[in-house]
């Protein structure tokens, strides 16, 4: 048979398209560094609603500055993360801290609470590096740990946003040997990237709200109207004669456990 009849790309399978069909075949992720297959880009990156069997993350990131330039594809393992071999890869590139650098992510899944804070901590004393993040899932989105995951990351600095036609589209042009062939796109592809921007608005906005929104303020103190009303007769009150009323301003003992003691009582000798 002919070898570039082999290397022909046989089309989505049914697993590609959401449902439980063969998986298409991962090669050891050492191996394969440079550029997915268009079986494997299809199933992973597809946005569906109910993502079943993908088990696996994926991250394409791009590193551009004014003298590198680094493409590389990570992929989770056992026990690390791809967002922790990613974060492992940029360290060893020693980039300079006097340049700036511009790194995009392509990731099939959002980041889970762990990973974000990872990336936080990472890009805080990084000032120098512009991380952006397109996800086409968001990974548990209903847990609150998630949620404050993915805010973590847009309070410090991370952009964070989903994944839609053009975002798919570059990712397929330069992370996939798709050997010349466009983009396949598949139905209701923007729908559910809309539907996922929307939900991934709704968890930003919270946490910007709660930064933003001022202390409400203090409510007045309140007094019944029984109260009000007996001040209101005791203003009308005329006042006493001045020596009179100088009698009835007590004198003060010293201190005794913290609490002034009258030195006199109005009702006479308690003894």
């Amino acid at each position: 048979m002919d070898p570039q009849r082999l290397r022909q790309w046989p089309g989505p399978g049914p697993a590609s398209r959401g449902g439980y069909g063969q998986r298409p075949r991962i090669r050891n992720p050492e191996e394969w560094f440079h550029e997915l297959s268009p079986r494997t880009f299809s199933f992973h990156f597809r946005n569906l609603r109910f993502a079943s069997g993908r088990n696996r993350s994926y991250i394409c990131c791009q590193v551009e500055g004014k003298n590198c330039f680094f493409q590389g594809i990570f992929q989770n393992q056992k026990k690390r993360h791809a967002e922790i071999r990613f974060i492992d890869k940029i360290n060893s590139l020693n980039l300079d801290q006097n340049q700036c650098y511009r790194i995009i992510c392509y990731v099939t899944w959002s980041p889970c609470h762990n990973c974000a804070k990872e990336l936080v901590d990472f890009i805080s004393n990084r000032h120098h590096l512009s991380l952006q993040l397109f996800a086409s899932r968001l990974y548990f989105h209903w847990v609150r740990c998630y949620q404050r995951g993915l805010q973590r990351l847009q309070a410090k600095r991370v952009s964070v946003a989903v994944m839609k036609g053009p975002e798919f589209k570059d990712c397929w042009e330069k992370f996939v040997d798709h050997q010349g062939r466009s983009f396949p796109s598949w139905e209701k592809l923007e729908q559910y990237s809309e539907s996922i921007s929307r939900r991934l608005s709704r968890i930003l906005r919270v946490r910007c709200w709660r930064l933003l929104r001022t202390p409400p303020p203090q409510p007045l103190p309140s007094f019944s109207p029984s109260f009000c009303l007996a001040l209101f007769f005791l203003a009308l009150l005329p006042l006493p004669p001045i020596p009179f009323f100088f009698l009835m301003i007590p004198s003060f003992a010293p201190v005794s456990q913290g609490f002034p003691v009258p030195s006199f009582s109005p009702f006479g000798d308690a003894h």
